[in-house]
């Protein structure tokens, strides 16, 4: 078993994927017109998918991830430069959750909201 990608579903793929693109550099894997998309992120990809095919998928609900409150769940990008990458994720429309702040065991942590809703963590490696 290994671990494939995560999805997370959303009111708009394009937007939610060039939002990615914009804020954080990643490159678009591909967007298919049945509403599902995905980006590069190395081993594991991140996914999008259409509130559409989630009820689909999903016939009894579930929780939108652009409620009031972030849901209980992060995506987490890992930088070398937390600021910088923060500051570019508030200039291409992300909501600031927590400011850069560094962890006891040396961790460089921000928090930010995506249009869509997802919860973003903006983090340096661990032990930098």
């Amino acid at each position: 078993m290994k671990f494939g990608y995560t999805i997370i579903y959303t009111e708009n793929v394009t937007q939610s994927i060039e939002f990615f693109e914009n804020a954080f550099g990643l490159k678009r894997r591909f967007i298919h017109e049945s509403g599902y998309g995905e980006l590069e992120t190395g081993n594991t990809a991140l996914a999008f998918a259409s509130n559409e095919l989630g009820k689909s998928n999903l016939p009894d609900g579930y929780i939108k991830a652009n409620g009031d409150k972030p849901l209980g769940i992060e995506i987490a990008l890992v930088t070398e430069d937390v600021e910088a990458a923060y500051t570019k994720a508030l200039s291409a429309g992300a909501i600031s959750i927590k400011e850069p702040l560094a962890k006891p065991w040396g961790q460089i942590v921000a928090y930010v909201r995506c249009p869509d809703g997802t919860l973003v963590e903006i983090c340096s490696p661990v032990g930098s």
